[in-house]
């Protein structure tokens, strides 16, 4: 079996493109506010990874309390409340289009960050409240998988690696710090016992809304 990184990128655009194409012909129609995209701004929008915030970021805003980030964590009850980032409410994605959740994913205040598992899930619920003309849903790259490897066990960098490698070492080790890092328990309020932590670029909280487990 080949190993992902062997297989031709458009390949792995293609299969990620067949599901997203689908969740775009399910997406109902929006009679208030008609939005919908084509093949080629998904292409476009999954190309350049413009609906992405890092771990980094998001770390970085749950431990700065950003009150204008709102995590939505896209899984099951029983997972949501086994573990969840900080802050996250949770909306399953069979519920994304439910009356009790528009006034959350309909508006231009706060900066919505979907996340699951995995990106998969978080991809067609943005995807859904794109086509329907929601502004301000992104999604955080590489789901819960990536955040336990890159922000709560971060992988000491080689004595070879580069400077920026240690750097980046050390930031998700003070955020791992402030969030408890080490365990998938959630700490209600970050510990105070991490030192300075580096500054993080960051993301412009308000963008325009392009076309598009």
């Amino acid at each position: 079996m080949k190993n992902l990184k062997d297989v031709n990128p458009l390949i792995l655009l293609a299969m990620a493109l067949i599901p997203l194409a689908l969740v775009i012909a399910a997406v109902p129609e929006n009679t208030t506010k008609p939005y919908k995209l084509t093949i080629d701004e998904v292409v476009g929008q999954i190309t350049e990874g413009a609906q992405y915030y890092t771990a980094d970021q998001i770390a970085d805003y749950i431990v700065q309390k950003d009150p204008s980030i709102q995590l939505i964590d896209l899984r099951p009850k029983d997972e949501f409340e086994t573990y969840h980032l900080p802050g996250a409410i949770n909306i399953p994605l069979s519920d994304i289009l439910a009356d009790e959740w528009l006034e959350y994913l309909d508006q231009d205040v706060r900066t919505n960050v979907f996340y699951s598992n995995g990106t998969v899930i978080s991809n067609q619920a943005w995807l859904i409240c794109t086509q329907r003309g929601f502004k301000n849903n992104y999604v955080l790259q590489g789901g819960l998988n990536y955040w336990a490897e890159a922000i709560i066990n971060p992988l000491k960098p080689d004595q070879t690696a580069p400077n920026d490698e240690f750097a980046k070492y050390d930031f998700r080790k003070a955020m791992s710090g402030a969030l408890g890092g080490g365990s998938l328990e959630v700490q209600s309020t970050p510990s105070q016992s991490a030192g300075p932590m580096p500054d993080v670029a960051k993301k412009p909280k308000k963008k325009k809304a392009a076309g598009g487990c």
